[in-house]
């Protein structure tokens, strides 16, 4: 699959609320943080979000702000692609995972 993010995206792991607005109105859950980039992110959580839902990652004391671009079922619930309002919204002087793999990896999907 072909990313269409113009910058590397970093694998990590950590704990994340994700506020998901709907029409009937918004919701919280918790989510694990896949990976990230300046541009956007994958949380796994354990519903599904509509594709072009309006969300908030709480990360320690960072809020990022985003639309979801993909939303995928796997083994262990459901992949959430999100790109941020603001190209740039993530940098590790904002917010650092607790487990970031500080090597990019590969072209893979897109958020």
């Amino acid at each position: 699959m072909n990313d269409r993010r113009s910058e590397p995206r970093f694998m990590c792991a950590d704990l994340v609320r994700v506020i998901i607005q709907a029409a009937d109105g918004a919701r919280e859950e918790a989510g694990n943080l896949e990976d990230i980039s300046s541009s956007g992110a994958c949380v796994q959580l354990e519903a599904a979000v509509l594709e072009g839902a309006d969300v908030e990652l709480t990360c320690a004391n960072c809020r990022l702000k985003g639309k979801v671009r993909f939303c995928r079922f796997s083994e262990l619930g459901y992949d959430v692609g999100i790109a941020f309002s603001k190209k740039g919204s993530w940098s590790r002087q904002r917010f650092l995972p607790k487990h970031l793999l500080d090597v990019p990896t590969g072209q893979r999907g897109a958020a």
